[in-house]
């Protein structure tokens, strides 16, 4: 009876979600209650004792053993230093494995071991070789599990820290930035795609579940992360990699490197964005690309220099040859966006719509995309509509693609607020709708544009 009692305590305690192993022994259960009392209200100095009893005797009683224990750990690191963080560091990652050993199924070893280096890096615990290494051995053990944006942040800044102290190559940072760019945009396209979709039904007027609201939460706090943390990458790139010390950098290599087509092609990309193109060597690093391996990127690289010559026709062939050839989404996505401001320029709206929506579902965080269409849709809004109430609609419309933009990719959220409630001042007033009585109906857009618009109820 005793046992049943503490059992049915300790489920109430850890959560349904925590399981407890039906192997688990009565003074385990006892111990594990008093564990998860002591953790659960963050004293984590009462928790330690019974923690470390329990990874001892009762290591499967339950995953909330090693939840907790994480944050006893961290605990312990924060507080202590010299010999004895190091010590708790330690045991950390022994208890990461002993995680790994009893509930392999429910582990991130990427996510564990990128947690490791972060705290290192944090609490300044070795040195920046060492802190390196351990972000390394994250990236390699386990890189689909090493999404946090602090860590993929922290993990690029120690590889500059190593080239500046002269323990790494440059092009080992450039490398860096690119896998970790990579990432960062992996990790936001999969929340953009989230948000789109909640997005579309909000525009729609549906409300959304609970459950969508909490997955609306989570996807604009990780996308104003990631945001923020390739902005900052980029920053501290940028002193690294700025047109008047990447030029020289690949001109001295030229000659030793030109028939090693990884290198060329790498060369042509940095300097393609840094908008380094106009320099000799691009030309150069293009002509030979294209020779040594035509590909999706030397038709796009052969595209920016037709189109710095002024040869539209010849870019947009270019253009239209690297979006095919092109497998990788993200690359595709730049083209399919360079072809839609080229169309755009020329003003053929409805081709250059096409071609940034070709651009969002390739790389659905590209959130430029949807200000570039509000822009289109405003400037069409004369245009379009056979009433002076139905032209003025379109702003509506226009507001809607302005904060979509902002919503999906967090760093143009002062831009796309500002736009969007520009656009909202020129859509139909509160008066305009009373009197026109059409409140809640749809007005559909016989235009390029298309689609339809709920007009709002007063």
């Amino acid at each position: 009876m005793m046992k049943t009692k503490l059992t049915l305590l300790f489920i109430a305690l850890v959560g349904a979600v925590n399981f407890v192993s039906a192997q688990a022994t009565e003074e385990c259960v006892t111990t594990m209650s008093i564990f998860s009392e002591h953790a659960k209200v963050k004293n984590y100095d009462a928790a330690y004792e019974p923690f470390m009893k329990l990874r001892k005797e009762c290591p499967t009683t339950s995953f909330a053993l090693y939840q907790y224990g994480e944050r006893i750990l961290k605990h312990k690191i924060d507080n202590s230093t010299g010999a004895e963080q190091v010590a708790f560091l330690e045991d950390l990652k022994k208890m990461y494995q002993e995680k790994k050993t009893h509930f392999a199924a429910k582990t991130n070893e990427g996510e564990d071991i990128a947690d490791v280096a972060t705290i290192m890096y944090d609490s300044k615990i070795g040195t920046a070789s060492e802190q390196y290494a351990q972000f390394n051995k994250a990236w390699d053990t386990d890189r689909a599990t090493f999404t946090n944006a602090k860590g993929l942040y922290e993990y690029f800044v120690v590889a500059v820290e190593l080239q500046e102290a002269g323990e790494i190559e440059l092009q080992e940072v450039f490398d860096m930035y690119d896998k970790v760019q990579e990432k960062i945009t992996e990790e936001q396209d999969g929340y953009a795609k989230r948000m789109e979709t909640i997005l579309e039904k909000k525009e729609a007027g549906t409300d959304l579940t609970a459950q969508e609201k909490r997955l609306e939460q989570v996807a604009e706090v990780n996308l104003d992360n990631y945001s923020k943390v390739s902005a900052g990458i980029n920053q501290k790139l940028g002193v690294l990699a700025d047109c008047d010390r990447l030029v020289p950098f690949y001109e001295s290599a030229w000659e030793a490197k030109k028939s090693d087509v990884a290198w060329v092609k790498g060369a042509a990309g940095r300097l393609v964005s840094k908008e380094c193109t106009d320099s000799p060597l691009f030309v150069k690093l293009v002509e030979q690309l294209n020779t040594l391996e035509p590909s999706a990127e030397t038709s796009y690289y052969l595209g920016r220099l037709a189109e710095q010559r002024g040869e539209n026709a010849n870019a947009l062939k270019y253009y239209e040859e690297s979006a095919n050839r092109q497998t990788d989404p993200a690359k595709k996505a730049k083209v399919f966006y360079q072809l839609a401001e080229n169309f755009r320029k020329k003003g053929s709206l409805s081709n250059a719509r096409s071609y940034y929506q070709k651009a969002v579902a390739a790389k659905p965080s590209m959130g430029i995309v949807y200000l570039k269409i509000a822009d289109m849709y405003a400037s069409s809004a004369n245009s379009c509509g056979d009433s002076v109430f139905n032209k003025r609609a379109v702003y509506w419309l226009a507001a809607d693609m302005a904060s979509r933009a902002g919503r999906i990719d967090p760093s143009l959220s002062g831009v796309a607020d500002k736009t969007a409630a520009a656009y909202r001042g020129l859509a139909p007033d509160r008066t305009m709708i009373f009197n026109a009585g059409n409140a809640g109906q749809r007005i559909s857009f016989n235009c390029w544009i298309g689609g339809s618009v709920t007009v709002p109820n007063l």
